[in-house]
């Protein structure tokens, strides 16, 4: 997710080892540590035409760094998107950032040789994809031009260091430029959570970031629209912040009706502990990421 500092893609999972993805992962295949993550993994290898794979970026497909401008795709990431986009019937980007920006950062949409890729930014409140080549937004909520003239007054005393990036749709605070990251959140949390209630935004959490956004959108909900979309009959999701954890929960529901599903944490040491707990499977970080996707072209023949 957003704005984290940057890891070795050699970063030791947190698990045990039957629930990672081994170093040699483009010789064998992944192993989920759970029944239903299994089943959904054999689900996708079996009929991946009727498959999606979700996946979000920061953290996942691009190493975490100290500046969001500066998270461009781990190597390897772009070469796997073209080729698994051939591969399965659906594949997507689903993250917080705006989709301009993350079309800048990657360079996808001139990718040669891209197959069908939908990227939807802003939780689901944008939409690209490699067909239309067009960006469809609606225009922001009032209140996030209310917060975003407040904010100067709010953070008038924040610590040196705090960060505010405009997504135009939401206002999202980063301290972790500051001294003591942890404590500045916690110290700026409740004057921010306030400010983003009075104008009818909520206060997101994220990896020392706080998102001031409009309610009600996020990745479970972007996700179910999209599988609903697509007609998808498997689905695996990719993630490694609080951000992913409403898609892991809409895992659990398409699961609980019957559509199988794998989710996946893209580990480090700042993963939360519940997304990492919740996972059917743990990679290394977006290299991690790369081998699961190098390894699944291999098993489909993409």
């Amino acid at each position: 997710m957003s704005d984290s500092a940057q890891h070795s893609a050699a970063s030791a999972p947190h698990n045990t080892a039957d629930s990672t993805v081994p170093d040699d992962a483009q010789h064998s295949p992944p192993a989920p540590r759970t029944p239903a993550g299994g089943a959904g993994l054999a689900a996708l290898l079996t009929a991946p035409d009727r498959a999606l794979i979700a996946l979000d970026y920061d953290g996942t497909l691009a190493p975490i760094v100290a500046r969001p401008v500066d998270a461009v795709p781990a190597a390897g990431a772009l070469e796997a998107l073209r080729r698994i986009s051939h591969a399965v019937g659906t594949l997507a980007i689903i993250t917080g950032r705006p989709v301009d920006a993350l079309l800048e950062l990657t360079g996808v949409e001139k990718l040669p040789g891209l197959g069908e890729l939908v990227i939807l930014g802003q939780y689901g409140l944008q939409r690209w994809d490699s067909q239309s080549r067009t960006i469809t937004s609606p225009e922001p909520l009032a209140g996030v031009a209310a917060v975003r003239g407040a904010l100067p007054e709010v953070l008038r005393d924040a610590p040196a260091g705090t960060v505010v990036e405009d997504k135009h749709q939401a206002l999202v605070v980063h301290v972790r430029r500051t001294a003591d990251p942890d404590a500045a959140l916690a110290a700026l949390t409740p004057a921010l959570t306030t400010l983003a209630e009075e104008h009818g935004l909520e206060a997101a959490p994220g990896k020392k970031v706080l998102e001031l956004r409009p309610p009600g959108h996020d990745k479970g909900g972007a996700l179910r629209e999209l599988v609903a979309a697509r007609g998808a009959r498997s689905v695996l999701v990719a993630g490694d912040d609080y951000g992913d954890l409403p898609a892991f929960s809409a895992v659990d529901e398409m699961r609980a009706s019957g559509l199988p599903g794998i989710t996946v944490c893209s580990d480090s040491p700042e993963v939360p502990a519940v997304l990492r707990e919740r996972a059917d499977l743990v990679v290394g970080g977006p290299a991690g990421m790369v081998a699961l996707l190098e390894v699944l072209i291999e098993r489909l023949g993409g």
